[in-house]
């Protein structure tokens, strides 16, 4: 363990170096994203300038749901998005072989060698959303469920990355740019609305099969209603399934790729 600590301390290291060589794109960044956070907020507060409730919440219950997924978003772009879009690419190219050869785990090694410094500040600043939000909800927050909800977050980004990780891995088998990176983030957005608005068989798929209702709706709901710590059975036993998923599609991918020496 000490050993992947100390080899995730110097990708952070290099990548906070390497983001200063182009302050112009970090700033950029910083600009779009602070656009699509108020974006998020505008559009939920003009719906309820039409209606008291929406899929059950109130607006400051809203506002505690976006911030949730503004936050895992902002986590996920800074830790895993980098090593996500360069995955299919390695694949394709046969360059996994310089990394298959390397004394750490090959997946652990793709997944976290690229910490996106230059997306750090946006992270900074959905961090300090989700505390503002937070401390000015109107109703009473238990400390254990705040620490729970955080780190429920903490999880549901993983959950994202996990999702993510296996619409790539498709690469395996397609040869294709991306794998299906492209289809998963078109669906992804189904994370950004509450898991009420969908009813039936939609609403099983986005918990069991496409789990983006248990990234932040599920997370906002533990925290906010009373009642709710069955939920937590739901969501880690879905995380497990899909990272013991992930590893067994990984194997699998191995097994059928083609690597640059052959």
């Amino acid at each position: 363990m000490s050993r992947y600590l100390k080899l995730y301390a110097h990708f952070l290291r290099f990548s906070f170096s390497k983001a200063m060589e182009f302050r112009v794109d970090f700033f950029f960044r910083v600009v779009m994203d602070i656009f699509f956070y108020a974006v998020q907020f505008a559009f939920f507060h003009i719906i309820y300038l039409h209606t008291p409730i929406l899929a059950g919440w109130d607006i400051e219950q809203m506002r505690v749901f976006i911030v949730s997924y503004i936050f895992i978003d902002a986590l996920h772009m800074t830790v895993f998005s980098t090593n996500c879009w360069w995955l299919p690419i390695y694949i394709n190219r046969g360059d996994l072989d310089y990394y298959l050869v390397k004394p750490v785990s090959t997946l652990f090694f793709l997944s976290l060698k690229d910490f996106a410094a230059n997306s750090f500040l946006n992270l900074v600043i959905a961090g300090s959303l989700l505390v503002w939000v937070l401390t000015n909800y109107p109703g009473p927050l238990e400390p254990i469920k705040i620490f729970v909800y955080i780190l429920l977050l903490l999880n549901g980004t993983f959950l994202f990355f996990l999702t993510n990780l296996i619409f790539l891995l498709a690469v395996f088998w397609t040869q294709s740019p991306r794998g299906y990176g492209d289809l998963f983030f078109s669906v992804s957005h189904v994370m950004e609305r509450p898991d009420r608005i969908y009813k039936g068989i939609a609403r099983k798929v986005f918990v069991f099969i496409l789990p983006f209702a248990l990234m932040a709706s599920y997370p906002a709901k533990f925290l906010m209603e009373e009642n709710q710590w069955h939920l937590l059975g739901v969501i880690f036993g879905v995380t497990t399934c899909f990272f013991l998923l992930v590893q067994v599609i990984w194997r699998l991918g191995l097994k059928n790729y083609s690597s640059a020496s052959s």
